[in-house]
């Protein structure tokens, strides 16, 4: 196996502190494989044969994904505002939604295996009515084959999401909801724009929680303007105060050509933290999690008690097919992987003309199962050698070693060789090393992602891919 272990990007630096200066700034949002892209004419023949055919394995986890566009507000960080909440444009839209939902629920793909797992994310899902909420959801579940455990999300932000929305949720199945708080500051939540001060949303977060019908997840974000670390400590700090059962820690990612970044450019916004200021925040998150005994889930989430499962956020990393349904909304059907336009207009007439309202379409390489057996490993803080050589062959994990190796001196990771054991290929009877792991140290936790792209890119780079039209896979959805 070829890699360059001199390659400090792959590799990272040699340094006394691996959590702020492993690396210069995390890689991407989420780490990704390379897909082969379909073009024009052949993206509606190749979806149409994908939804035709039941799944090839029918006990394999999938999901829905349900995509609401619009926001009263963009966040100064948000890269995926769409449109304006209006009565009139959500009305429209919650039609050509319904219409989709019957349309693709009575396709063969979709009948054939029950869903895991429902997350109705955005935009704010929350800025619908309390009517719109119960119609969306009752369609679902009406139409959809569903497990009898199926984790059902409703994703949004406290502001006017009032106790009649949240009744009519619950009355129709709800029975997870996500609350992108951020932070609780009132001086940072107002320069991000959000829409509510500290003690209105720590009182409709202790509100939703006192119903205990179902779990309260929140999303902080550490790194936004004015955030300091005193004031990190005051919104981990709040979310105990909150009740929440459970608790997302994202770092801020910085795209250009976003709010954030013009409004720094233009002196209207201190400058957000600094990559080493992140690592130091992120530290902070995980000792007090420890400290107060919160169950990890993975290496950025974090749960109160045994009702909060995380299923969604957890299987969306795996090899999980995920049916999106609305604009904007991206996913994976029998190896296709999509996203569905954007522009409005177009979503509406696609749906009326029973046409995948499909943008951009690539097809999952073979290998596909080990780009994600990578992304769930990391996510869960440990790759495990049986795992990956399941997906990648016997004898990945040991060539790898050396890669490894590099990441344990730079503080990365911990190593852990494997038992030697007997393997009977059918030929010879052969010796391989099994039951090693790589589990990561606070600083591959922190590094995660960008750990995990590398792996990737070193695998797939030693896999032959027999078409050199290739685009690097991104994320479909950011729960944020």
């Amino acid at each position: 196996m070829n890699f360059d272990l001199h390659n400090v990007e792959l590799v990272g630096q040699q340094t006394p502190d691996p959590l702020r200066f492993a690396f210069s700034r995390k890689k991407s949002p989420h780490a990704g494989g390379m897909m082969h892209s379909v073009k024009g004419e052949d993206i509606q023949i190749s979806l149409e044969e994908a939804h035709a055919l039941a799944p090839a394995n029918t006990l394999a986890p999938r999901c829905l994904y349900i995509h609401i566009p619009f926001c009263r507000v963009r966040c100064t960080y948000c890269n995926f505002f769409q449109y304006a909440s209006s009565s009139s444009l959500i009305e429209g839209y919650v039609a050509a939604l319904r219409e989709e939902i019957r349309w693709k629920a009575s396709q063969t793909w979709t009948q054939a295996a029950p869903f895991q797992a429902v997350y109705i994310g955005g935009g704010t899902p929350t800025d619908l009515s309390a009517k719109q909420i119960h119609t969306i959801v009752s369609d679902i579940r009406s139409q959809f084959p569903l497990t009898p455990d199926c984790e059902i999300t409703l994703e949004g932000r406290v502001n006017r999401f009032g106790l009649d929305k949240f009744e009519a949720a619950l009355d129709a199945g709800v029975n997870r909801f996500s609350f992108g708080v951020q932070s609780f500051n009132s001086h940072v939540r107002r320069s991000a724009k959000r829409l509510d001060d500290r003690e209105d949303v720590l009182k409709t977060i202790q509100t939703l929680v006192s119903y205990n019908a179902a779990p309260i997840v929140l999303d902080l974000l550490y790194g936004l303007p004015y955030q300091t670390l005193d004031v990190w400590q005051q919104d981990l700090q709040d979310y105990m105060e909150s009740g929440a059962h459970g608790v997302d820690l994202y770092q801020l990612i910085e795209m250009q050509g976003l709010p954030m970044a013009k409004m720094v450019e233009q002196g209207k916004l201190p400058h957000p933290a600094d990559t080493q200021m992140k690592a130091t925040m992120f530290d902070m998150g995980v000792k007090f999690m420890a400290r107060h005994h919160q169950k990890r889930l993975s290496v950025n989430h974090w749960a109160s008690d045994n009702r909060e499962r995380s299923i969604y956020n957890s299987l969306a990393k795996t090899t999980a097919e995920i049916m999106p349904l609305g604009a904007g909304a991206g996913g994976n059907v029998n190896g296709c992987q999509m996203m569905q336009t954007r522009d409005m207009d177009t979503y509406k007439s696609a749906i009326s003309e029973r046409r995948y309202p499909v943008t951009m379409l690539t097809m999952a390489p073979s290998n596909r199962a080990v780009a994600a057996e990578v992304k769930s490993g990391f996510d869960a803080g440990v790759l495990a050698q049986s795992k990956l050589d399941r997906v990648a062959g016997i004898g990945t994990f040991e060539a790898l070693i050396p890669l490894f190796n590099a990441w344990e001196r730079n503080g990365l990771v911990y190593l852990e060789r494997g038992d030697e054991a007997a393997s009977d290929t059918g030929i010879e009877v052969v010796s391989v090393a099994s039951g090693g792991y790589v589990s990561l140290t606070l600083a591959g936790q922190f590094w995660a992602v960008t750990l995990a792209q590398n792996l990737i890119e070193v695998l797939q780079s030693n896999t032959p891919t027999g078409n050199s039209n290739v685009i690097k896979n991104e994320a479909t959805h950011v729960a944020a």
